[in-house]
């Protein structure tokens, strides 16, 4: 018998989700997102990179500025309308703590009771070697949930009138391969679907396959493969540390 993982909390009005790159949150969370902006939660996004590394056939300087542009419109198809970039370069994130301070930043400014971040270990599903990019922002940003409470790291962002925020009781990393929790991805699936169809240029970038048939067939094997593990309904699963 299949284990079966818990709900996601609800007792929650902020999120900030803390990813690498333009299009990381569409490749499945964007359908729990939507299901919590529907309920009234607030949620923003913040973005590492502008993606600039990501199209073969479009240079960084005209990519970059593409690459913001549909994050932003596909952030906005499932109620987010706050999305930041922090213009580390991508494809060489660095880990440390000019990364750490950059995010603790944020959640302080946006003070946040939950933490959203991409797959942190060393694989997808034990199987899919993990991008140095998602590790390095999904380590920073475990780390930054407790760096924005410390008055003492980072003291220049109280100088700069960014006091501690020690409100984070959760951050949950979406696609981990060791996934605690879940959320019901029906009602948000359509959303997902357009979200994910928002980065029309990265996808065609990546396949000669049509856009729309790429983006269903990819979110429904996913959220469908997670249904075994939370009662038989499509399902993104995240791997929550409480805090």
């Amino acid at each position: 018998m299949t284990e079966q993982l818990a709900p996601m909390p609800e007792d929650w009005q902020r999120a900030l989700a803390v990813v690498a790159h333009p299009d990381d949150l569409e490749y499945g969370a964007a359908a729990a997102i939507a299901a919590w902006t529907d309920a009234g939660k607030e949620v923003a996004y913040l973005l590492a990179t502008r993606g600039e590394a990501g199209i073969d056939g479009i240079s960084p300087a005209e990519a970059a500025p593409l690459r913001e542009r549909e994050q932003i419109a596909s952030a906005a198809v499932v109620g987010v309308t706050t999305v930041e970039f922090l213009d580390h370069r991508d494809g060489v994130i660095e880990y440390g703590p000019a990364l750490r301070r950059d995010i603790a930043a944020a959640i302080r400014r946006h003070r946040p009771e939950l933490v959203v971040t991409l797959n942190h270990r060393d694989t997808f599903g034990d199987t899919f070697w993990n991008t140095p990019d998602h590790k390095a922002v999904g380590r920073a940003t475990l780390d930054a949930a407790a760096d924005a409470g410390n008055r003492w790291i980072f003291p220049e962002l109280v100088e700069q009138g960014l006091q501690p925020w020690d409100g984070v009781r959760w951050v949950a990393v979406a696609a981990s391969p060791r996934p605690t929790h879940a959320v019901d991805a029906t009602a948000g699936y359509e959303r997902a679907v357009r979200s994910l169809l928002e980065h029309r240029a990265y996808i065609e970038g990546l396949t000669d396959e049509d856009p729309e048939t790429y983006a269903r067939s990819f979110l429904d094997e996913m959220l469908s493969a997670n249904a075994a593990s939370f009662g038989g309904r499509p399902a993104v699963t995240f791997e929550v540390f409480p805090r």
